[in-house]
Parts: structure tokens; C-alpha cells; sequence
């Protein structure tokens, strides 16, 4: 969107706020007219009252009318319909009611005040005042031919006057410096979309730092590992895949949330399983256990995360813990699901772990926390690791399809 359509929007925006305020002030005063009407003739039953609130709310009616569907015509039947109707309340007021005598009564000022809040039907500052200025002096005309009707005294009030002046104001300040907000708008929309770019910036960063360390550096460390001679079939195969994978643009597109929750309903078409499969082929023994089902509630975004999480936590447990067994617990439940990889290897000092080793770091926390997760970590050296990996169930159905239970 271009800046100028952005600031019109804008601007489009906080008149239509200062109209729906201005118009909300307007029926609290003549609802509050009304009330008074209706106070003095239930005090007093004798006298006959309550013509007067009858104009009070066909004025209302008109007030809802101009609120919804604002046009000069609306506009123009509010003010001409409130004014003959303050008219004809304010001559059975000032007849009838002793306390009504002279025109600054406050239960006639409450109309004027909704009339002068009248706000009009156009965006420009011009046609706002003349529509305010046009409400006040229809309402204090109509009360001053009534007060001429009846006899009453004349005077001017100046709460009313303040009100028009205030209004009158705060349009024409909203008018003069509407320029200078112009030309700031462009500046906040640049700043908005750099802001944006910036996090979309850090996000690829750091899946290529994660995908770069869950196939490049393991697979060296895989390498430094093997038998001399010949690459194995299967890990030729790997590298291959996942050269594949770096070269292509596939990782930089974000998962579509529009996914087969069904199939994800299978555990065994998780990424977990992946893991797990892809582990085991490497002679890691995993006992699993839990609610494997569990990992169907999550969508796609947080199972793939969980999934090259629990991959790196099984390849840190190949590497570092001395051990080729592995226990993997799942446990799900309507807000969250949680896998627990525990070994009984080395085990580590956690506060001790270099600022450069990134697989749990990187690959493990920092992935986790980017979907919305936590990991927790506990070892101790000679009596093993346990590593918690916790994430919020997303849009995937429960996981009650086939593949639910122990392996």
C-alpha cells in the first residue's frame, strides 16, 4: 500500500472516530434531557410533561440514523428535526414547569449540546464547523423563540458556547497539522516495513544457521567417524539429500498451515518419527514410550521444529554420551505435548557448555523457542542427561488415529 493511500486510510479513520465520539456525547445528553423530563413528571404527576420528551426521541432516532448512514440529507433532517423539537419541548417546559425560567436551563442546554455535536457528514475541517456552528445556533434559536412564546427571560449560556468552542478547535488544530502528519507518515510506514524486513531477516538467518549445523557439521563429524575408505551407502545417501535440500530454496518457505491434520494425526507420519527412523539406522537403540499419538496436535510448523530438535538431541547423545541406548518419552495433552529424551551416558555440565557449541543452543533451544516452545535441560556428569522439549498443541486433530501408543 502506498504511503498516501496509507495516511488517507488514516485520516479516513479518525474522523469517522471523532464522529462516532461526538455523536455518542450527543445521545448521552439527550438521554439525559430525556430523564429529567420524565424526573419532573414523576415528581409531580399533575403536571402534563411528557409531550416534551416525545421530540427527545425522534431526536435520538435521527441521532442513530446520521451514526450509521452519515450524509448532508441525515444530517440536515437531525438538525431540523431537533430544533423543531427543542421548540416544542422548551415552550411545554417553560409553560408547565416553574423551574424551566429562562433559556439556559440545563435540561434544554442538554439538546443544544447534542444539536452543536451534530459532526456532520464530510471529512474537511470547513464543512465540520459550519455543521457545528449551523447545530448551535439552530438550538438556541429554537429556545429563543420559545422564551419569546412563554414570556420567559432570555439569556445566553455559556456552557453551550464553550462546547462550540472546544469543537471548533480541536478541527481546526486536527486541520493544521494534518501537513506536517502527512509527512511523517511516510517516514513511520518505512520504518513499519524495515522493522518487518529486520525479522524476517534474523528468521531466515537463523533456520540457515540451524540447517546448516543439522546437516553440514554432522555429517563431517559423521565422516570423522566412519571407517576409511568408501563412503556407506546410506550415508552417501544422506549427504546427498541434504545437499539437495541447502541448494533448493524449499527451507526458506514457511509451512503451510493448510496441511492434512488427518495424516498428521499418525504419529508415523510426524517428524519425530523421521528422527527416530533416521537414529535407529545409525544403531542407536530408542525405547519409546508415552502418548505417541500426541505429536498429531501439533501443526506443522512445530512438529517439523520438534522433530530436527529431537534429531540433534539424539545425535548428541551418538556423539557425546558414550551410549547407544536412548529412552524417548511423549506426553500430550490439550495445550501442550512434551518429549523427553533421556540417556544414561556422560552426562555434562551445563552451565559449562561453550558459547560456540550450537547444537543445543541453536539447533535444539533456539528452534523450540521460535515456535513458541521452552527446553529444559538437566545432566550430571557420570549419571546421564534429560532433556525436556515443550511445545503449545496447534491446529492438529487429537491424536486418536492409528499409530497411537508404545513402539
Amino acid at each position: 500500500m502506498a504511503p498516501e493511500q496509507s495516511f488517507s486510510l488514516s485520516i479516513h479513520a479518525m474522523n469517522r472516530a471523532f464522529r462516532r465520539f461526538a455523536h455518542l456525547i450527543a445521545a448521552v445528553c439527550l438521554a439525559g434531557s430525556f430523564l429529567i423530563v420524565l424526573a419532573y413528571q414523576l415528581s409531580d404527576p399533575g403536571l402534563v410533561l411528557w409531550p416534551a420528551a416525545v421530540p427527545h426521541v425522534i431526536t435520538i432516532i435521527l441521532l442513530l440514523v446520521l451514526d450509521r448512514r452519515p450524509s448532508r440529507v441525515a444530517a440536515a433532517a437531525y438538525l431540523g428535526v431537533g430544533a423543531a423539537g427543542l421548540y416544542l419541548s422548551s415552550v411545554i417546559l417553560m409553560q408547565r414547569l416553574p423551574a424551566v425560567s429562562s433559556t439556559d436551563a440545563y435540561v434544554l442546554d442538554l439538546v443544544v449540546v447534542a444539536l452543536t455535536l451534530v459532526a456532520g457528514s464530510g471529512q474537511q475541517a470547513r464543512r465540520t464547523v459550519l455543521w457545528t456552528l449551523g447545530g448551535y445556533l439552530g438550538g438556541t434559536a429554537a429556545t429563543l423563540l420559545a422564551a419569546l412564546h412563554s414570556g420567559v427571560r432570555q439569556e445566553l449560556d455559556r456552557g453551550t458556547l464553550l462546547v462550540v468552542v472546544g469543537v471548533v478547535a480541536v478541527v481546526l488544530t486536527a486541520a493544521i497539522t494534518r501537513p506536517r502528519r502527512a509527512h511523517a507518515a511516510p517516514q513511520l510506514d518505512r520504518a513499519a516495513i524495515d522493522e518487518r524486513v529486520s525479522e524476517l531477516r534474523y528468521r531466515i538467518e537463523f533456520k540457515a544457521a540451524a540447517l546448516m549445523h543439522d546437516t553440514v557439521l554432522n555429517h563431517l563429524a559423521a565422516v570423522a567417524h566412519s571407517d576409511t575408505g568408501e563412503l556407506s551407502p546410506r550415508l552417501r545417501r544422506a549427504i546427498e539429500r541434504d545437499l539437495e535440500v541447502l541448494i533448493g530454496e524449499e527451507w526458506l518457505a514457511d509451512p503451510s498451515p493448510e496441511v492434512d491434520a488427518r495424516a498428521r494425526a499418525d504419529w508415523r507420519n510426524s517428524s519425530l518419527y523421521a528422527a527416530v527412523g533416521e537414529a535407529r539406522s545409525r544403531s542407536l537403540t530408542i525405547d519409546l514410550s508415552g502418548d505417541l499419538a500426541a505429536v498429531g496436535r501439533l501443526d506443522r510448523e512445530r512438529d517439523a521444529a520438534v522433530g530436527l530438535a529431537v534429531a540433534q538431541c539424539l545425535v548428541n547423545v551418538e556423539k557425546h554420551a558414550g551410549v547407544d541406548r536412548v529412552e524417548l518419552v511423549v506426553v500430550g495433552s490439550a495445550e501442550e505435548v512434551s518429549v523427553m529424551v533421556i540417556d544414561s551416558g556422560r552426562g555434562f555440565v551445563v552451565e559449562g557448555v561453550a558459547a560456540d557449541r550450537l547444537g543445543l543452543r541453536q539447533s535444539v533451544r533456539g528452534r523450540i523457542e521460535a515456535v513458541g516452545g521452552d527446553v529444559h535441560v538437566w545432566s550430571t556428569p557420570g549419571r546421564g542427561t534429560s532433556v525436556v522439549i515443550r511445545v503449545p498443541a496447534g491446529s492438529g486433530l487429537p491424536g486418536e488415529a492409528d499409530g497411537g501408543g508404545h513402539d
